[in-house]
């Protein structure tokens, strides 16, 4: 199953894809940030799976 931070990356590459392909500078610069919010949600994906690891290592022995 794909997330959807892959999702806006392939529909991004695909966007700029086109864009280039047809001379629309609009449609590339549509993908380009389509790529970019698509490795945001990776990132905040990635630190709020860093945070939980943290918040368990926090906890006491006798609550994991």
């Amino acid at each position: 199953m794909v997330d959807d931070s892959a999702k806006d990356k392939i529909k991004g590459k695909a966007k700029e894809a086109m864009g280039k392909m047809t001379g629309d500078r609009r449609k590339e610069a549509e993908g380009k940030a389509d790529q970019a919010k698509g490795r945001a949600k990776g990132a905040m994906s990635d630190v709020g799976k860093r945070a939980q690891g943290v918040k368990d290592s926090l906890r006491p022995d006798d609550e994991r």
